[in-house]
């Protein structure tokens, strides 16, 4: 009789954990979206980042137009192979190809390296040309006769080595926005951030061929 009696446990609404299940769900999915969207930033920008942290950086800078031409136009009465070292989206490699060259191109980027691909067989051109992911200081030129470079001042002397030593008398070397230091180039087009630099290896190493001239003798 003295006992007092218990107060009955209040219930938790309803509407109130169903609310809180909902926004439990939502934060997860909220959490699972952010999480998927920095792993896919982290796989796009990979590519871009990677070749900064390397000893010397070729940052992806789209030729211009009047590159382009200028490039072409250290061409003329070339023929043979070709190669673009650090080919970006593939537009040297691709307006070569349809001059007629085999045009080839090497470039770390591989997201880079897959829209080039696309953009030769958009313009029909992807019978005449290639595109490699590889390191340039992995590869031999040796085989290309034609050789674009669209470099960085860092890496011009220790490219214009590896180049002299691959190639052969008979290539010519097309330089866009930086010249290579120890070489006089033969020929030049364009102004300011469009000047390109041809260099025929065969100046450039004092390795020109010369007729012998046989002179008849003469009897005494």
């Amino acid at each position: 009789p003295g006992a007092m009696p218990q107060a009955p446990a209040k219930e938790i609404p309803r509407e109130e954990g169903e609310g809180g299940s909902r926004r439990s769900s939502w934060g997860l999915l909220v959490t699972a979206g952010v999480g998927g969207t920095l792993v896919a930033l982290y796989a796009v920008t990979t590519p871009f980042v990677t070749p900064a942290l390397r000893k010397v950086c070729l940052p992806f800078v789209p030729a211009t137009a009047a590159q382009i031409r200028n490039v072409l136009k250290m061409l003329e009465n070339r023929s043979g192979s070709l190669v673009d070292i650090g080919s970006g989206d593939g537009r040297v490699v691709i307006a070569a190809a349809k001059k007629g060259f085999q045009a080839v191109g090497y470039e770390l980027n591989p997201w880079l390296v897959w829209y080039s691909r696309y953009r030769a067989w958009r313009d029909g051109v992807h019978q005449n040309t290639k595109f490699y992911i590889s390191d340039l200081w992995k590869v031999s030129f040796s085989h290309y006769s034609n050789v674009v470079v669209f470099g960085v001042p860092q890496m011009m002397p220790q490219l214009e080595k590896k180049l002299e030593e691959e190639l052969e008398c008979n290539a010519r070397i097309i330089a866009c926005r930086f010249p290579f230091p120890c070489w006089i180039p033969d020929h030049t087009a364009g102004e300011g951030i469009d000047t390109v630099w041809a260099y025929d290896l065969k100046h450039s190493r004092g390795c020109e061929t010369k007729s012998l001239e046989i002179t008849p003798e003469t009897e005494s």
